[in-house]
């Protein structure tokens, strides 16, 4: 990831970014056309944004049941410890697992939720009891299994 120096975004700016989080396959001429800018300097913004890290990555946002993954989670984990081996121990075990979808550090009586998505609920189980759990760190642990998504974005207000 890339220092975000936090620049100053005009109206442009803030056009161009709304236009690619609702599409970040578009062209750079509809782009243009779009936020009211001719072709050139509608590039030289995206580029500066991709440069100054506002624009993170570009990536395809896929249909999870399409993809036979029906079970999704939220998983909330206490640390047995907080030693510098215990958090490296979670944060490898985070990184090398495509089933936690996203991992947050958090306050309250928790360590941190994950959210997990497996092919169904038993499968779920299996991840939770039989990769988590037995890496040993996990002092306690609760899930809530996400019955019906009724909003998912990952659009930034602007």
């Amino acid at each position: 990831m890339k220092n975000i120096t936090s620049p100053e975004l005009d109206s442009y700016d803030q056009s161009i970014l709304k236009a690619l989080q609702k599409d970040g396959k578009i062209g750079n001429q509809d782009l243009a056309t779009k936020t009211n800018l001719s072709s050139s300097p509608c590039w030289r913004r995206v580029k500066k944004l991709e440069e100054t890290g506002v624009i993170n990555s570009y990536v395809a946002l896929l249909n999870p049941k399409s993809l036979g993954l029906t079970a999704m989670a939220y998983v909330h984990i206490a640390l047995l410890d907080h030693t510098q081996q215990t958090i490296e121990t979670l944060d490898d075990f985070v990184a090398t697992k495509a089933q936690i979808i996203e991992c947050c550090s958090i306050t309250g009586s928790n360590d941190y939720l994950l959210k997990v998505i497996e092919k169904d609920t038993e499968s779920l189980e299996r991840f939770i009891m039989q990769q988590l759990l037995r890496l040993g760190i996990v002092r306690a642990s609760t899930t809530n299994l996400i019955l019906r998504q009724q909003k998912y974005t990952t659009a930034l207000p602007i």
